[in-house]
């Protein structure tokens, strides 16, 4: 089987390229820029928003793999990136007659009122079950790992031994990327995975509250952390200070405080992946200071 991804120089999508090619499949993966040769991975120039660049993808492929998104960025970027993205993924599979469609979409779109992200992640799927091919929706939830940025802000302040966090109550789950990756592929073949929307977790039974989750993180980098759960009502001064720092790429923005603030992002027992298809296998625990080790040895921390 070979096949078509998207995402493929992002976060995500560099670990499931890695565990693809190690487990024999071949691959052709789309990128913007030019990207270094690897054995079994050819790399096709392109955009979601470049027909001609998916078709080339797509040719020769068996199935697809749609990791690309846009995960920070005004409504119109997110919908042109999430929704017409995947539109034009579908578009380019039905022209190769490619059946096979993994979508990983994300936890955000069971709840697309609390956020534009949201309600993009949320809309992206219903073109995908629309088309009626041989299709899977993968909704993870927080996903930590080797190269991660995302989370990565969670691991500096834990250096600093001090964490604000939305406010308190709320819970959630996690995930191992390589975790998430070798759900993907034990999906890939397995009818069983056809027409269903799963949300993977790490086998912690009713996820993490966010205080458990903020110790954790301050364990794997070797400090005490003091949680400090910020009330809602003061989150917009945070929006300010985000933005200040980080102009365009904050994190926190008006559209998300609800988003944050939502008690409960653990992953739904009725949705998890049967166990004889797939469970975690990375402790937590373990997963964190692995990770905390990449971060210190590459110098993001």
């Amino acid at each position: 089987m070979r096949l078509a991804i998207t995402g493929g120089t992002g976060f995500v999508g560099s670990h499931l390229i890695e565990q693809a090619l190690a487990a024999g499949y071949p691959i052709k993966a789309l990128t913007r820029r030019p990207q270094p040769p690897q054995v079994g991975l050819t790399w096709v120039e392109g955009a979601l928003d470049r027909p001609d660049s998916l078709a080339r993808l797509c040719d020769g492929c068996d199935a697809i793999i749609h990791i690309a998104g846009v995960i920070n960025g005004s409504p119109r970027e997110f919908h042109n990136g999430n929704v017409l993205g995947t539109e034009a993924m579908l578009t380019a599979a039905a022209g190769a007659g490619i059946r096979r469609f993994i979508h990983i979409s994300s936890l955000a779109a069971r709840e697309p009122q609390l956020s534009v992200y949201g309600r993009s992640k949320y809309e992206s799927e219903e073109p995908v079950i629309a088309a009626g091919n041989d299709w899977t929706i993968i909704r993870p939830p927080a996903v930590y790992g080797p190269r991660d940025r995302v989370i990565l802000d969670l691991f500096r302040l834990a250096k600093r031994r001090l964490m604000p966090l939305p406010p308190a109550g709320g819970r959630l789950s996690l995930i191992h990327v390589r975790d998430l990756c070798r759900l993907i592929l034990a999906c890939l073949e397995n009818e069983k995975s056809f027409c269903r929307t799963y949300e993977p977790d790490d086998g912690r039974s009713g996820g993490w509250s966010t205080v458990e989750m903020a110790r954790a993180v301050g364990r794997a980098v070797g400090n005490a952390v003091l949680p400090l759960p910020i009330p809602k009502a003061l989150l917009p001064i945070g929006v300010g200070i985000d933005r200040l720092v980080r102009g365009s790429k904050a994190m926190l923005t008006r559209d998300r405080i609800t988003y944050y603030c939502h008690p409960d992002w653990t992953a739904a027992p009725h949705s998890h992946p049967p166990t004889d298809l797939w469970h975690a296998q990375i402790p937590t625990e373990e997963g964190l200071r692995e990770t905390a080790r990449w971060y210190r040895a590459e110098g993001w921390l």
